[in-house]
This record gives C-alpha cells, sequence and structure tokens, in this order.
C-alpha cells in the first residue's frame, strides 16, 4: 500500500493513492463531526447540514450542484455517521478538477438558503418516516438509545421532528463555526492521477482556507447498565437485538474481536448464527452480529426477525453458540481457517476504491496514520484460540448484554 500525504498550513491534509487500471478517480473531504457532537438541543442537525450542503453556496444553487458531474456521469453524495460527515465524489480521470472543486465548494461555501431549509426538512422528516416503517432500522436506532442511553452516541443521527422542525439559517451557521476545525479534515483521492496532478486541482483552494481549531470536546461515554425493553409494534414478524458496548477503535484487542465477530455472525453463509438458526432450523431470515468502533467505547450487537412463535427458541440458540466460543476453545484448523476467511474479506474490500478512499481519510482523522493490510493481517494470524475464548468471555457475557424485542401487536 503506498500512499502519498501532504499537510497543508491549515492542518488540513491530502491522502492520495495512483491506481492505473482504473479510469476513474474518486476523491472526498472527511470531516472528524458527527451526529455525537450535537447538544440535545442539536440533535440532527449534523445529518441535516450534509443534505444542505447540496442546497445553495456562494457561487451556485442546487440546480448547478446536482447537476455540475450527474450530467457527465460522476457520482456526487455524502452521508453522516456518529462520528464523521463525508462528501464524495466518483468520476472519470478527465473530470477530477471539477470534482475537486465542487467538493471544496459544497464542504466550505455552504450558504444554506431559507427556502431550501423548508423544502429539505419535510425530505429528512419523510426520511424519518421510512426508518421508522422498517423494523431493521428502527430496531437499530431504538437499540443505540438502550445501550447508550444518556449519552449523545444513543440518540438517533436523524435527530428527532422536535429538533428538525425549528433548525434556522443561524443554527447551521453556528454549528460549523464551532464544530469545524481544519487541523480535523481531510481530503482523501484514489484513482488514476498522480499526485502532483491531484494536489494542482485541489491544494490551491484549501490554501484559501484559514487555520481554524475548535475549542469543542467529545464527551466520552462511560455509564453502561444492562436492560431489557419490549416494544409492541404494528409488524409481522418479532425482531431481536441482543449487545453491548465493545472496545473502542484505539484497544489493541479490535482486530482480535473482530475476527471473533465475524466467526459469530459475519457477512458470510458459513457464521455460526447463520449455520444454525437458517441453515439448520430455519428460524431467520437473516441474521448477523455487528462490530462497531468509535473514539473511545464501541458497540457489539447480534441482530434477528423471527416468527414471534420462534422467538424464545431461536435466542436459546443464539446463546448456545455464544457459550461454546466462551467455554470451548477452536481447534488449530478451524482457528486457521477463520482467520484465512476474515483475511480474505478485508483483501477483497480493498479493491472498492471509493471505500477505500473514505477509509484512508478516517485512518488519518483517528490515529494520525493509516494501518496496512499485512500489519492487520498479522494482528489476526497472531491471534490465538486462548485470546479469544478470553475476548468471547469479556464481550459476551449474557449478564452484560442488553435485550430489545419488537413484538407484534
Amino acid at each position: 500500500m503506498q500512499y502519498n500525504l501532504k499537510q497543508l498550513a491549515n492542518g488540513i491534509r491530502i491522502v492520495h493513492q495512483e491506481v492505473n487500471h482504473t479510469r476513474i478517480v474518486h476523491c472526498g473531504f472527511v470531516l472528524n463531526i458527527g451526529s455525537r457532537d450535537e447538544s440535545k438541543e442539536e440533535e440532527g442537525i449534523a445529518h441535516f447540514w450534509e443534505h444542505m450542503a447540496f442546497k445553495g453556496t456562494r457561487k451556485r444553487k442546487a440546480f448547478h450542484i446536482i447537476n455540475r458531474l450527474e450530467s457527465l456521469g460522476g457520482e456526487l453524495n455524502a452521508y453522516t455517521t456518529k462520528e464523521k460527515i463525508c462528501f464524495y465524489s466518483s468520476v472519470l480521470k478527465e473530470h477530477y478538477g471539477k470534482a475537486a472543486e465542487l467538493l471544496f465548494d459544497i464542504t466550505f461555501n455552504s450558504t444554506f438558503p431559507k427556502k431550501q431549509i423548508e423544502k429539505e426538512r419535510q425530505v429528512i422528516l419523510e426520511e424519518m418516516a421510512m426508518y421508522r416503517d422498517s423494523p431493521d432500522d428502527s430496531l437499530q436506532d431504538d437499540f443505540d438509545e438502550m445501550v447508550f442511553e444518556g449519552h449523545a452516541l444513543g440518540r438517533n443521527i436523524l435527530g428527532n421532528e422536535e429538533t428538525v422542525g425549528r433548525f434556522k439559517q443561524e443554527d447551521f451557521f453556528d454549528f460549523v463555526s464551532s464544530r469545524l476545525d481544519t487541523t480535523q479534515i481531510v481530503f482523501s483521492v484514489i484513482g488514476n492521477i498522480t499526485f502532483e496532478k491531484a494536489l494542482q486541482k485541489i491544494e490551491g483552494l484549501l490554501a484559501e482556507i484559514p487555520l481554524k481549531r475548535s475549542l469543542y470536546i467529545r464527551s466520552g461515554f462511560s455509564d453502561y447498565k444492562a436492560k431489557t425493553k419490549v416494544i409492541m409494534k404494528e409488524i409481522t414478524q418479532a425482531h431481536c437485538a441482543i449487545g453491548k458496548p465493545a472496545y473502542s477503535m484505539y484497544d489493541p484487542r479490535r482486530f482480535k474481536l473482530y475476527l471473533l465477530n465475524n466467526i459469530l455472525g459475519g457477512p458470510s453463509m458459513n457464521s455460526r448464527l447463520n449455520m444454525v438458526l437458517r441453515e439448520k432450523h430455519g428460524y431467520v431470515y437473516s441474521v448477523e452480529s455487528h462490530y462497531q468502533t468509535y473514539s473511545d467505547t464501541g458497540f457489539f450487537g447480534i441482530f434477528f426477525g423471527t416468527e414471534q412463535k420462534t422467538a424464545d427458541k431461536a435466542k436459546k440458540l443464539v446463546f448456545k453458540e455464544i457459550e461454546k466460543l466462551r467455554n470451548v476453545k477452536m481447534g488449530t484448523l478451524q482457528l486457521h481457517m477463520s482467520k484465512e476467511q476474515a483475511i480474505g474479506q478485508m483483501a477483497m474490500a480493498e479493491e472498492n476504491y471509493a471505500a477505500l478512499m473514505l477509509v484512508y481519510g478516517k485512518n488519518l482523522l483517528d490515529k494520525d496514520r493509516i494501518d496496512s493490510l499485512d500489519t492487520i493481517f498479522e494482528i489476526i494470524r497472531s491471534t490465538t484460540a486462548e485470546e479469544l475464548m478470553d475476548i468471547a468471555n469479556e464481550i459476551f457475557d449474557p449478564k452484560q448484554m442488553s435485550y430489545l424485542t419488537y413484538l407484534p401487536a
């Protein structure tokens, strides 16, 4: 993994990797600002900002922003997470300059037009309704609120009807002004373009941005208490969530937990939960376990949907598999195959250059470095069966788990 890195006087970093066997360039801004950086009164404003970035700048109206790259066959997009906002694009290499300039414009020159705020407010309210109508999505949101109760990590990224319904133009300017820190911004580029050409199109624009430091400090999460909750909903299946906080992105055990999670309920069809709940018993269409890291904590969760009459049986099978990982040491061959599977999945993910471009930006913001896959592979390969049992006993303790169940009303 060969990449180039340059830091400007204002603290903004530019990271680049040249890939010759493609006609596409992927580029984007990654900002170390997310929904957890909102106050209770600002809930949803980071996501609303992401939407409003496309609605007008000092030199462009919404129509011109949307058509600037789409008319050239390119893609322009954005998303908000608990800790990041990303504005990014994929275009033919000859249009990279237009993409870079447009991304710069929507990231730093948004005007948050008042009329557009009113229109987009309704769009976001519709987005909320869409997620509420999807039990898989609303289950994750409600479970976050349970696990991280009383903390910003537990709040919905979309916000709520009350806060979204009252945001005004000055609220956006105030939030951006108080949270934006130029030392916490990365512009990432991967594609068929040299570092010199990549810099030529963006460095001058970024150099115009003055150094700006934010005084805002994230509040950490530590006060977890296990909870159990049942919610009746107008649905046809029972939907279950089981989980608790886990290791942060700085914990040296995170890649080992990634491996363990992959064995239990990762994306492959041969995960233990899928083999038992779907293939053997036919109780579910899909079941997954999920491990997410944050800067000060993490999250581990298991999610599945099943008929109400089989919900208890499915839960018992989940905990039977968990107990195996906690009490039965994996054999040498089984552990070796699990490691190779996880490594293969990571290696394939590296070929998704659009996603990799954003990963580079996030890694620089979180760790001031980009870990090579070889380094991660070595950690996974060196993991012992005893270490996995120790982690399983800590993270998979049923007494420390929280439980949320949706039942058909």
